[in-house]
């Protein structure tokens, strides 16, 4: 029986998670790891497939950036779709074996997994042949709504992208799209239909036993292989606001950051965060968590490195002098706009957007 391992990753910046994907299938394909299930979060996006139709995009550029929704394109099949907090979004990546080389069926059974996981909260679901994903209410009703979409590749039989479960998503969303080119019929969520928030981490595990099961794969469950923090430190307030941005050695990749540090074993990302800062400005200063947590692969390692980031802020008080670690080569105090231009890493640059509305709030 061949292995399925199980990553439940919880958010990940959209960018980032194709990353992962496809550091995982290359790894996959490589045949460095088994089949793997990503179940994780991304914040509001939404994503244009191989057959996407731009006037499916209701909304304008100015309408998207006011509700914080990015816009992707990708290779996945089907039209134009949403993702964003409260939903359940899985990426199978599989290498198919020679019995399972049939791409109808693969779609089959991922909507089997996705039918039996809600049949466990007695919500009766399926599909309608001429419409792509899992639905609530039969083929021809007014009510027919979907509640799982499912946009898949696959390449010479490895399996990438997949789908995404409205689980407590912000349904009005999807009022910016025609969701899936679909205009007959709505969208709803496992909330919107049993009346209450549902939890994600149980769904989660359904999922992962029912993709164990019809897929036949030996579950195994992984975590992230580091965890790490970062640290916007800022100082001043209001048109005076700035952010500090130290630059790593040649040798450690010479580019611009924020200050971040790997959580050592025993440690709690509050203490590691107060010692980072600590060792990279020589400045002892209290930090504050941001409630902001992601994940992403660590460089281009194969097999992928999965790490886990928790992001953290502290207040610099005037006059406070900053003593680079020798990590550092050079440091500036920006304004939070160029700070975010300079950024490569999208995750730091969601921490200072955090901190920056903190301080100001």
């Amino acid at each position: 029986m061949n292995t399925l391992t199980v990553y439940r990753l919880g958010r990940v910046e959209y960018e980032d998670g194709l990353t992962l994907m496809q550091r995982f299938a290359e790894a996959r394909r490589q045949e460095l790891i088994g089949d793997s299930l990503l179940l994780l979060e991304h914040p509001p996006v939404l994503t244009l497939g191989r057959g996407a139709k731009r006037e499916n995009v209701l909304a304008h550029d100015e309408a998207l950036a006011s509700e914080g929704v990015e816009l992707f394109e990708t290779n996945r099949g089907g039209d134009v779709t949403y993702h964003g907090p409260g939903q359940v979004v899985g990426y199978p990546i599989f290498l198919l074996p020679k019995a399972r080389q049939d791409v109808r069926r693969y779609v089959r059974d991922v909507e089997r997994c996705i039918i039996q996981t809600l049949a466990e909260y007695g919500l009766q679901a399926g599909t309608i042949p001429k419409w792509p994903g899992v639905w609530l209410g039969q083929e021809g009703s007014p009510d027919a709504r979907k509640v799982a979409a499912i946009g898949i590749h696959i390449s010479r039989w490895l399996t990438t992208h997949g789908f995404a479960l409205n689980v407590n998503t912000h349904l009005p969303h999807f009022n910016l799209i025609v969701p899936c080119g679909i205009r007959e019929a709505g969208v709803t969520s496992m909330q919107r239909e049993l009346g209450h928030v549902v939890s994600v981490p149980d769904v989660e595990e359904a999922l992962a036993r029912h993709f164990c099961a019809v897929f036949e794969g030996e579950r195994r469950d992984a975590s992230a292989s580091v965890r790490t923090v970062s640290i916007a430190l800022l100082k001043g307030r209001g048109p005076e606001a700035r952010v500090l941005l130290v630059r790593r050695i040649p040798e450690r990749g010479g580019f611009w950051q924020t200050l971040t540090g790997r959580v050592e074993p025993g440690e709690a990302p509050e203490q590691t965060a107060a010692r980072e800062l600590a060792e990279e400005t020589g400045l002892q200063l209290p930090v504050r968590a941001l409630g902001y947590r992601h994940s992403f692969a660590l460089g281009e390692i194969l097999p992928p490195m999965v790490v886990e980031e928790t992001a953290f802020a502290a207040w610099c008080p005037e006059g406070q002098e900053v003593r680079l670690s020798p990590e550092h080569d050079a440091y500036e105090w920006l304004e939070p706009r160029d700070a975010l231009e300079r950024l490569e890493y999208r995750g730091l640059r969601e921490g200072v957007k955090r901190a920056v509305a903190l301080r100001e709030g």
